[in-house]
C-alpha cells in the first residue's frame, strides 16, 4: 500500500483517538469537529487507494457517492457533514457552537465515525 494511502489512515485514525478524548473532556463540539476530521481523512485515504488521486473537498457525501458507499454508511455521512462548519463557527447555526453540544450529540457523532472507519478498514485490508 502507498506510504500516502497509510498517512491519511494513520491521521484519520488518530483523529478518532482525539475524538474519544475531547468526548471524556466535556469538549463536545470538538469530539464533533474531530469525528468528522476523522471520517474525512479515512475516507480520503480510502478514495486515494482506489482513484490514486484526493478529492478537492471536505464534503463526505460528496467523497462517500463518489466511492459508491451504501445507504447505511451514507446516512452516517449525512449525520456527520455539517460538523465541518456548525461545530466550529458561531455564524454557522446562529449560536455559540459549544452550546450547542451536548454529551449525547458528540457520542452519536463518534459511534457514526466508528462505524464509517472500521468499514474503511475492511476495505484497505488493514
Amino acid at each position: 500500500m502507498r506510504e500516502e494511502v497509510l498517512n491519511w489512515w494513520k491521521q484519520a485514525k488518530k483523529d478518532l483517538r482525539a475524538a474519544k478524548n475531547s468526548l471524556r473532556s466535556g469538549d463536545y463540539e470538538w469530539a464533533s469537529f474531530q469525528a468528522h476530521q476523522a471520517v474525512e481523512k479515512a475516507l480520503k485515504s480510502l478514495f486515494l487507494r482506489k482513484r490514486r488521486t484526493l478529492p478537492l473537498t471536505h464534503d463526505l457525501i460528496t467523497i462517500g457517492k463518489k466511492l459508491g458507499m451504501g445507504k447505511e454508511l451514507m446516512k452516517s455521512l449525512k449525520h456527520l457533514n455539517p460538523e465541518y462548519v456548525v461545530s466550529r463557527y458561531p455564524n454557522a447555526a446562529n449560536a455559540v457552537p459549544y452550546e450547542l453540544y451536548d454529551e449525547e450529540r458528540a457520542k452519536e457523532n463518534v459511534r457514526h465515525a466508528e462505524k464509517v472507519i472500521k468499514w474503511i478498514e475492511r476495505c484497505l485490508n488493514l
